[in-house]
């Protein structure tokens, strides 16, 4: 049975550990502890070593039955800025950031959620398959900690992310794929008050670029881009030579983000080219996009748990990217289900102890369905 008052403590302790991006080690030894203390044996990867951080993702198998499917559970355990001595409070129902951090539910409601109903399934003896638990670095920098996992170790058939907002039983089955790109402006210096016209400046060119850019915002119902970054210049007397620029595309669809992608960079050096000046161009495609269709298996795992559970499954589309986008892109069929957080990444945030509770329910009913399989 899922013990609530222990969820909440577990929630509570989770969110006071300062765990920013390549700086989890304090949340990767205190999972490591917990697990170890539940008797299992969980290892760390070396992916902060590749990454550049201070803690690698924490990996658990829970050995279940062998002629069942395998899950693979989910979620990260680093948190945005500001997120250094978050102090977490209890109002009824209401868990909240005192309002000088955020409260850091995205991903300790994750964790939370996942070590107990692994307690809980344990203490009731309900059977299931093998479990992979995966708690994940550097998300909200890039995914960087699960394009660093070797899925080869996590032979899961389905994977459950648990790092989704709104209410439970809310699943995200499509997200986008993401491109983000640079593009550097080059042009000529020279003295701005004696010899303006010898100059070419690449904030201009850059200005230009983006103010004509094609695509930009909303470009339809599953695409958008956006300029996030603008940086040239070093004093105001010297016409400036280099401006960088950085955005992104994302869409659902990859022909079409490949296309939007193509005509903005196109448009970069038409307009660069044009003024005089050149631009040279990084493009990295940072995760595939994923379009879970709602005849796959998975679907029909999620439906099993809505009846069992009593919650009702509602299957949506997510604008942002996160661990499933990898864990689909990997060959795993993965989603990304509600844990109830609210108003993420700000210093408003909170969560229900009851959606917590819910989420367990919830989480506990798709292993049961996956047995029963």
């Amino acid at each position: 049975m899922i013990n609530r008052q222990r969820l909440v403590d577990e929630f509570i302790s989770l969110v006071r550990i300062d765990s920013l991006s390549r700086q989890e080690r304090k949340m990767a030894d205190a999972l490591l502890i917990k697990l170890k203390d539940m008797g299992y044996d969980p290892y760390e990867d070396d992916a902060g070593i590749k990454i550049g951080g201070n803690a690698g993702n924490v990996i658990c198998r829970i050995k279940g039955a062998k002629d069942k499917p395998a899950l693979l559970l989910m979620a990260h355990m680093d948190t945005v800025v500001p997120g250094i001595s978050k102090k977490p409070a209890i109002e009824g129902d209401i868990i909240k950031t005192d309002g000088t951090t955020i409260l850091g539910g995205d991903d300790a409601a994750g964790i939370a959620v996942i070590l107990e109903t692994v307690r809980s399934l344990k203490e009731d003896g309900v059977p299931f398959g093998d479990l992979y638990v995966a708690f994940t670095v550097c998300e909200e920098g890039g995914l960087y900690g699960a394009r660093n996992l070797d899925l080869t170790k996590l032979p899961a058939d389905f994977a459950f992310i648990l790092d989704e907002g709104g209410p439970i039983g809310y699943t995200a089955v499509k997200a986008p794929y993401y491109n983000k790109f640079e593009a550097v402006f080059q042009g000529r210096a020279a003295h701005a008050g004696v010899e303006p016209e010898k100059g070419l400046s690449a904030i201009m060119m850059a200005s230009k670029a983006i103010a004509t850019m094609p695509n930009f915002g909303r470009i339809d119902e599953e695409s958008t881009s956006n300029i996030g970054i603008i940086r040239g210049g070093e004093v105001r007397n010297i016409v400036c030579e280099s401006c960088r620029i950085e955005g992104e595309v994302r869409s659902i669809s990859e022909e079409k983000i490949d296309r939007f992608t193509g005509e903005i960079l196109d448009h970069f050096k038409k307009v660069a080219e044009s003024l005089g000046g050149s631009v040279q161009i990084n493009l990295e495609r940072m995760y595939p996009g994923f379009d879970i269709k709602e005849t796959d298996d998975i679907i029909r795992l999620l439906k099993k748990a809505s009846e069992i559970s009593g919650i009702p499954l509602q299957l949506c589309s997510s604008g942002g990217g996160s661990d499933t986008n990898i864990i689909n892109g990997a060959g795993i069929p993965a989603v990304n289900i509600g844990v109830g957080m609210e108003k993420v990444h700000s210093k408003d945030e909170f969560i229900r102890i009851s959606d917590l509770e819910k989420a367990c329910h919830f989480l506990t009913a798709i292993i049961k369905a996956t047995y029963e399989m």
